[in-house]
């Protein structure tokens, strides 16, 4: 897989730019990204009873994600616009953590990949988590939020070592 060797937002003069991608094909582009949210086991069994104040919060952390996923180039400078095809928020409790493991799927058939919405998806829906529970437990971590897997574009298939 080849790298690029230079930061592509930015101009020849070292000014941010948005990449032009009128002359790269259309393709199916998928990112996978997750993140954590830690937090106690018994405000972990609050959220899984569904007995949190505010309401759902599973509920509210996926739409949450969803609807980050389609306005991140209004969060990012540099990101395109993008019609979407599909996002997929899951959100899995961890005893281990204790906590909940959120993990967004983006896909686009475009000129451009979606690893900054997916990033953004599980961003936002880990800080929809923490703002649905807060009242209850203010010490929760966000953490580990990442890009998993993309695949299509130029420069292929990647996957982050575990």
């Amino acid at each position: 897989m080849a790298r690029a060797k230079k930061l592509t937002h930015l101009g020849k003069g070292g000014d941010a730019r948005m990449v032009d991608v009128s002359a790269k094909p259309a393709t199916e582009r998928v990112a996978v990204a997750e993140g954590r949210v830690v937090m106690t086991a018994k405000t972990l069994d609050l959220v899984l009873e569904g007995n949190a104040k505010k309401g759902d919060v599973l509920a509210a952390g996926r739409i949450a994600g969803i609807m980050a996923a389609k306005h991140t180039h209004k969060l990012i400078p540099l990101c395109h616009p993008l019609a979407i095809s599909q996002v997929g928020i899951e959100i899995e409790p961890d005893r281990k953590l204790p906590g909940l493991v959120v993990r967004a799927t983006v896909k686009i058939t475009g000129q451009t990949g979606v690893e900054m919405e997916a990033l953004t998806a599980v961003s936002v829906a880990c800080l929809t988590i923490y703002d649905m529970v807060k009242a209850v437990e203010r010490g929760m971590r966000i953490e580990g939020i990442r890009l998993v897997e993309k695949s299509g574009g130029q420069s292929g298939h990647y996957r982050a070592k575990e």
